[in-house]
């Protein structure tokens, strides 16, 4: 899981490789686009996030999410290029490993679905909030759904490379609004892009960060004395919560 990898990972960060093939996102986010975004502008974030440490050794065990989790902590020289590369790191590497090639099975599934259905309503209502939520960012952003410490789904945004508050949230899954993510093939298309990219969330992986993230939460309140966590929707979805409708569904063979 991506927080568990996230941890281990210390100075000297490393661009990860993409967990599929560059094409194999194509139709709905092609390979020139993935070639670019990840090997020229996210290998950029990584390379200035090392800048930024490297002469600061004392900071050089601190994982990635500690050095987001507490900015106030580092020191103000190069607080800004740590924060808003760093932010550039995660975001990107939570970005491509949320994603897969295109598959019918596209429906979140089990505890999660619970969750969603307990959180939102329904799939439908979800997918709607967060395609409004991302592509009403106004300018460069992300789209986030995340935990809180009341173990809670919300759905967020945030601008430029600025990550959730991580002292109050854990992410679960976001999506890049940034006009490098889709222009090349959208150009100012962004609710196609989000279309598009419905259909290439990895729901397993989402599932294993949110179980994860839900247990964690709950021992934290457990230990300070609050309580179990509200308990998951119970019952099934029903036919009018499905992920992508009939028409939906023919129209991804259509996406440009």
């Amino acid at each position: 899981m991506i927080k568990e990898a996230m941890k281990e990972e210390t100075y000297p960060f490393v661009m990860r490789c993409l967990p599929y093939e560059t094409y194999a996102l194509a139709p709905c986010i092609s390979a020139e686009t993935q070639l670019y975004h990840h090997d020229r502008l996210y290998k950029a974030y990584v390379d200035r996030l090392n800048g930024a440490l490297a002469n600061y050794p004392a900071l050089h065990g601190l994982s990635l999410r500690e050095l987001l989790k507490w900015p106030e902590n580092l020191p103000e020289a190069i607080r800004t290029a740590v924060v808003r590369n760093g932010g550039g790191v995660y975001n990107h590497q939570l970005y491509f490993d949320s994603m897969q090639p295109f598959c019918m099975e596209q429906d979140p599934k089990g505890v999660l679905l619970e969750a969603i259905i307990r959180d939102f309503g329904s799939l439908r209502d979800f997918r709607e909030l967060i395609k409004e939520t991302a592509e009403g960012q106004f300018a460069s952003g992300y789209g986030w759904l995340v935990l809180d410490a009341d173990g809670t789904m919300k759905i967020m945004a945030t601008a430029n490379q600025d990550v959730p508050d991580l002292k109050r949230y854990i992410p679960l899954l976001n999506v890049d609004v940034w006009e490098h993510a889709y222009y090349l093939q959208y150009q100012n298309r962004r609710a196609d892009y989000l279309n598009a990219w419905f259909r290439l969330i990895n729901w397993r992986k989402v599932a294993c960060r949110y179980e994860e993230a839900y247990a964690e939460v709950e021992e934290k309140r457990l230990l300070r004395g609050e309580g179990d966590l509200p308990t998951v929707f119970e019952g099934e979805a029903s036919v009018e919560d499905s992920w992508l409708s009939e028409a939906e569904e023919t129209e991804f063979f259509f996406v440009p």
